[in-house]
């Protein structure tokens, strides 16, 4: 079924949606809560969260690309699962991405700080259509999607260390131009 199709499932309120988007997009959905929650249970919840939560914003919100609705609700409620899972305990399998990504990111500290996070957004953005779509793939697999390092080096044909050089020149890169974009790091 096209996604329109499953679209206009949900704005009738009809119990096939879930099950359309289930057979669609069950995979791409579990994949992005297991590459962040690791645990089968959690990503099968993470999964059943996200048809859960899509019923419910579907509608009022009418998405226009229906993977990216689900993957972004996906990715947000297995990010609240594994911070619950690791509050008193620490692991090390999501913080050694978001530790990467630390120096390339500004700190929150102020209320005016969420401007600053539109702004860093849009250079963000910015940065990432001005890459070479390969390199673009790479950054977005392992900062959006959590891929590992193995996982992306066998994806784009690369060498582990081959990978973790390419990410971190872009990182660099990412860094600069926040910096001249006057986001304070």
């Amino acid at each position: 079924m096209e996604d329109q199709g499953i679209i206009q499932l949900y704005l009738q309120r009809s119990q096939q949606a879930i099950a359309e988007t289930r057979s669609k997009y069950g995979a791409y959905c579990r994949a992005i809560a297991r590459n962040i929650v690791a645990s089968p249970s959690d990503t099968e919840e993470c999964e059943n969260d996200t048809y859960l939560a899509a019923w419910n914003a579907i509608p009022p919100n009418q998405p226009r690309r229906l993977p990216v609705f689900l993957g972004r609700i996906t990715r947000n409620i297995a990010l609240d699962k594994y911070g619950y899972n690791t509050a008193k305990k620490r692991s090390r399998q999501l913080e050694v991405i978001l530790e990467e990504l630390e120096d390339c990111l500004p700190a929150a500290e102020t209320v005016e700080t969420e401007y600053a996070a539109g702004e860093t957004a849009r250079l963000i953005n910015e940065f990432l259509y001005g890459l070479e779509e390969g390199t673009r793939n790479l950054f977005i697999r392992r900062y959006w999607y959590s891929d590992s390092v193995e996982a992306l080096a066998g994806r784009f044909k690369l060498s582990s260390s081959q990978v973790k050089s390419r990410l971190f020149r872009v990182r660099q890169k990412l860094r600069v131009h926040l910096e001249q974009g006057g986001v304070r790091l």
